[in-house]
């Protein structure tokens, strides 16, 4: 019985699929991002939509911020299989699809999610369930934090090689970590092969947000801190540049969450757009 309460998926995951979901849903074509399969994993009651988390409106931007971070990441994939590198890391994978949604390109890569036990388990028993293989190219990594499992230790035994190139993605984890521990991670990655890859998302300061956005950051944080994940860390542009440097990296840049809005919803009709308040970090080893 312990262990079936421990297979429970985060709820933080739930929620980016179903904002993921949604926006296929209810947003005007084209859509920046196309991931149904989370839905079907997630697999919410009947009335999901009537959650107040999901309301259409009021969740408009955090839909927007979603898809674009999950857009960007793919592309950087996309673009760095094509240049022969085969090992793609997902830090904080949650319910994140690429393996289902693209096949095509996975099954060039040796993919690693890297996730909490409880979430990993669950997900791995709805793939079955959905007919969906765990192909050897696909490594599903457990670490459980809390006990101080070492995430690197877990990932090379799943097989992936730190002497190969990897992109590594880590979306919406930095702001419930503290900075010590993202300065760790930074190092750890900063010491993979030449030509590494890491993108990762970092939240700003609230000063650093658009007028109109805090509301929306406020709400986030208070969502965080009342599902029991609290935000604990932000990070202005400079101090996160300056940590990737830091750690190693021999190149990085900042990618602003508006950058992310021109590239992917110029020209809208409907004027659907990520806010202000969640950037990148993009660096090379």
């Amino acid at each position: 019985m312990a262990d079936e309460q421990a297979e429970a998926p985060d709820n933080t995951a739930v929620r980016v699929a179903l904002w993921r979901a949604m926006h296929v849903e209810v947003d005007a074509p084209p859509h920046v991002f196309d991931d149904q399969i989370g839905l079907r994993l997630a697999a919410p009651e009947e009335n999901w939509r009537q959650r107040p988390d999901m309301d259409p409106d009021a969740t408009r931007k955090f839909r927007a911020a979603i898809v674009a971070r999950a857009r960007f990441v793919e592309d950087l994939v996309v673009e760095q299989a094509a240049r022969g590198i085969d090992q793609y890391v997902i830090l904080g994978a949650g319910l994140d699809t690429f393996a289902q949604r693209r096949p095509e390109i996975a099954s060039r890569l040796r993919v690693f999610e890297i996730e909490q036990p409880g979430t990993q388990a669950w997900k791995r028993r709805r793939l079955a369930e959905l007919g969906y293989p765990l192909p050897d190219w696909l490594r599903l990594v457990p670490v459980d934090f809390e006990l101080g499992q070492s995430w690197w230790e877990q990932l090379v035994a799943a097989g992936f090689d730190p002497n190969r190139p990897a992109v590594v993605a880590s979306a919406g984890v930095t702001m419930y970590l503290t900075k010590e521990a993202t300065a760790t991670t930074l190092r750890q990655i900063a010491g993979l092969a030449t030509g590494s890859t890491l993108a990762m998302t970092f939240l700003l300061p609230a000063e650093l947000v658009d007028d109109a956005d805090r509301t929306g950051l406020r709400m986030s944080e208070n969502g965080a801190q009342a599902s029991g994940t609290p935000f604990i860390s932000f990070y202005t542009p400079q101090e996160m540049l300056a940590l990737a440097r830091e750690a190693g990296f021999t190149q990085v840049r900042h990618v602003s969450g508006s950058s992310l809005g021109e590239r992917y919803f110029t020209g809208r009709s409907d004027e659907l757009r990520p806010p202000s308040g969640e950037d990148f970090v993009l660096a090379t080893t």
